[in-house]
């Protein structure tokens, strides 16, 4: 059974850019101080650039979707990171083959 977007509290989160100090703090911090639980995380750097990605669960959260993701997307700007947050239907959708 698929869940509807209304039923699954699950989001992807996605991290690019040059390797710095701190980023997985931040990016954990962040989603902590909203009550956001991390399900996965895998992240690796490949030269001087890092990724991550991470499966969320937004059931427990205190912000929604759109302000986290708008929030997380601001802030990594602001440390020249490049931020998307997904509901997971979507990024399924957008990534199948």
């Amino acid at each position: 059974m698929t869940l509807s977007l209304e039923e699954s509290n699950r989001a992807i989160i996605t991290v690019l850019g040059r390797d710095h100090t701190g980023i997985i703090a931040w990016v954990s911090g962040r989603l902590a101080e909203y009550r956001v639980n991390i399900l996965d995380i895998s992240q690796t750097i490949v030269d001087e650039f890092f990724t991550m990605i991470m499966v969320v669960d937004l059931k427990p959260s205190l912000i929604g979707l759109a302000d986290l993701a708008r929030t997380l997307e601001q802030e990594g700007t602001d440390k020249g990171l490049q931020v998307k947050v997904q509901h997971e239907d979507i990024f399924t959708f957008m990534h199948r083959i």
